[in-house]
């Protein structure tokens, strides 16, 4: 079973199992026993987890005390550079980034001419 990092997808190949509460992984430094990295983790129920007897946990990328605990070898979902990226560019389309409007002060001194 080849594990990789929920976060950044970097391989957990050279740490070993099961892993332990405190386990980060080197690359990121995101905690590893976390609901995001189990195999019970479910983004679309309720409770975002398939195991009923687990106790709840609020915070599914932090690390926590659950037993039911599995990690999975698909766990990385990807998309975070891409994701911010793209988030980015549609931010810069909405507010014109690199487009100067003629009505537009670009100085704090053009903002108070007399």
């Amino acid at each position: 079973m080849s594990l990789v990092c929920w976060k950044c997808g970097a391989s957990l190949a050279g740490l070993l199992l099961p892993l332990g509460r405190r386990e980060v992984c080197p690359s990121c430094r995101a905690d590893l026993h976390v609901c995001r990295q189990c195999r019970h983790y479910d983004a679309h129920r309720a409770g975002q987890c398939r195991e009923l007897a687990a106790e709840p946990v609020s915070d599914k990328t932090r690390a926590n005390f659950c037993g039911w605990f599995v990690p999975r070898p698909d766990a990385y979902q990807g998309g975070g550079a891409a994701m911010a990226q793209g988030s980015r560019a549609a931010l810069d389309a909405l507010f014109g980034k690199g487009e100067a409007k003629a009505d537009t002060p670009q100085t704090p001194d053009d903002l108070f001419k007399k």
